[in-house]
């Protein structure tokens, strides 16, 4: 948004710069506070917290800060954010509560520690900027009805692949095409690879190898993609998707691969390929009125009936600002679920998992993640891999098989669980997700009932 240059030099012009907090100081949080300090008037990074504040005191000092103070304490946070001193914590809660801080950005990847976040931020009237696709593709519908009850605007971010895709979607829109398919494209797919695989290259770019894992492992792309379909009502054709379909031929052709007949009927699809040059994301549309088909012609976008805009990069944390200045400036989330989740992200066994082994985090040794759709995560009782951590399994499972949530036995109180429980009963009426939440705590009552009765 061109727009948002001229906002952003408005502010700093009035001396009124957007507050922002991050959550989370790993490698994404490191690139963005350089851009945001360095390279984005009417912007100030307010705080950093993270598990270890020391990290975040040297992502200020990696962008050239130097002061920065570190705190606990709310007053002391608030004391020096009105000094314009940077701050550094491992309490989260107090850039949510801080009324020096205008909008949220949750780097953290992580759903449950994100969710208690988010919903603290918008108690405080705090705009929350996502770069947590788990979170967003797991709880972001139920999220945004209560970003929507505190008048606060949730969206996920440009330059990252989802916003990327929203940002072209409206544009073909714009041009009066209808868009049939939103494609993400992936370098490399490969479902069993795991951090010790990634070591190497996660350390020769400073990236956290298990992060690293999600990209190669599929499960990454599954719950961006995710996002783009709860914000376009899009769904996939097939759990998996293309599950890493090679194409490397004519970007403008692409829209060979797939049937309009079939797409139409879905109402639109996502997917992925891997391999295509010079291109990062691609939308398939096309045009009702034969009269713009013949100019699509001549101005070689081909024949039709599928019509291939695409972008060749996506450059993450350079653009991340323009969604924070989109969403304080002029509420426009860059992307919002239109209602209940249309796909989700299930789990997946990686390997032979054996009864009794409890599950690691995604991007890990245990599991990958697939998008699927929801009517089809819902009846199958699907676990979602947001939320694989902590599960300890009843059975085996099979490599390659999805792993339901009869298949585990959840970890006790995660707000997160409340949240897609919840989730399901606003959006799809149905209550199996909170009875199964419920039937242990019932299960407990009874027996400290029974304890008591003996006594």
């Amino acid at each position: 948004m061109w727009i948002v240059d001229t906002a952003l030099k408005a502010r700093a012009d009035q001396n009124r710069p957007i507050r922002v907090g991050i959550v989370g100081a790993g490698f994404m949080c490191q690139g963005l506070t350089n851009q945001i300090v360095n390279s984005t008037p009417g912007m100030r990074v307010v705080a950093i917290s993270n598990r270890r504040p020391e990290r975040a005191v040297a992502v200020f000092k990696y962008a050239g800060r130097e002061d920065t103070v570190v705190t606990e304490s709310q007053s002391k946070f608030d004391n020096a954010a009105a000094r314009a001193r940077p701050i550094a914590t491992g309490d989260p809660m107090l850039l949510a509560r801080s009324p020096h801080i205008d909008v949220l950005v949750d780097v953290t990847g992580s759903v449950e520690y994100g969710a208690h976040v988010v919903l603290e931020a918008f108690r405080y009237r705090k705009d929350v900027v996502l770069m947590n696709a788990e979170l967003d593709a797991t709880i972001g519908p139920i999220l945004q009805t209560y970003a929507d009850q505190h008048g606060v605007i949730l969206t996920g971010c440009e330059g990252d692949e989802p916003g990327v895709q929203m940002n072209l979607y409206r544009w073909v829109k714009g041009l009066g095409l209808t868009p049939r398919l939103m494609g993400n494209v992936k370098g490399l797919q490969d479902p069993y690879r795991n951090p010790t695989t990634q070591q190497g290259f996660a350390e020769r770019w400073g990236q956290n190898a298990a992060m690293v894992t999600s990209f190669a492992d599929g499960s990454k792309i599954s719950f961006e993609q995710s996002i783009v379909a709860n914000a376009t009502g899009f769904k996939v054709r097939s759990r998996g998707m293309s599950r890493g379909l090679q194409y490397t031929g004519d970007v403008l052709k692409i829209g060979e691969l797939y049937d309009v007949e079939e797409l139409r009927k879905l109402g639109g699809a996502i997917d992925y390929v891997v391999g295509t040059p010079l291109t990062k994301v691609y939308c398939l549309a096309e045009h009702p009125d034969p009269k713009q088909r013949h100019y699509l012609s001549l101005y070689k976008m081909g024949s039709g009936p599928l019509y291939s805009f695409f972008i060749p990069y996506h450059l993450v944390h350079f653009e991340a600002p323009n969604a924070i200045a989109r969403a304080v400036l002029f509420r426009d989330p860059t992307t919002r679920p239109l209602g209940g989740p249309v796909v989700e992200v299930c789990a997946v066994a990686k390997r032979d998992l054996k009864a009794g082994e409890v599950l690691d985090d995604y991007g890990m040794y245990m599991t990958y993640g697939e998008a699927v759709n929801a009517d089809e995560m819902s009846a199958g009782r699907y676990l979602p891999e947001g939320l694989v951590q902590g599960c300890r399994l009843k059975r085996g499972i099979a490599k390659d098989a999805v792993i339901t949530y009869d298949d585990v036995v959840l970890p006790a109180g995660r707000l997160a669980d409340q949240l897609r429980a919840e989730q399901y009963r606003k959006f799809r009426g149905e209550t199996w997700l909170k009875d199964l939440l419920t039937a242990p705590q019932l299960a407990e009552q009874a027996r400290q009932a029974a304890v008591s009765a003996d006594i």
